[in-house]
């Protein structure tokens, strides 16, 4: 339990930092957010799906790193928005 509590600290904090430094570089709010659910979920299904695991078992283990990285993409996304109407001009 307190390793899965660590892991989605760890997934958030990646996929925020990652969302930022993308938002900032390419200009786009959002894209970190797509990227994130179009590409990299159903990668990661597909590389850790087990042919003798269930749905539920799978998703027991693994929505709580997908859920907060998904938060992290969309706190960064928030903060650049923050940031560019607060006057920012690097952001």
């Amino acid at each position: 339990m307190l390793q899965e509590i660590v892991g989605a600290l760890l997934f958030f904090v990646l996929l925020f930092g990652i969302g930022f430094i993308l938002n900032m570089l390419i200009k786009t709010t959002w894209l970190p957010v797509w990227l994130w659910v179009i590409v990299f979920i159903p990668l990661g299904v597909w590389h850790y799906w087990k042919p003798d695991t269930t749905l539920g078992s799978f998703l027991a283990v693994w929505m709580p790193s997908i859920v907060s990285s998904i938060a992290g993409a969309v706190v960064s996304g928030w903060a650049i928005r923050k940031l560019r109407k607060g006057g920012y001009k690097m952001f």
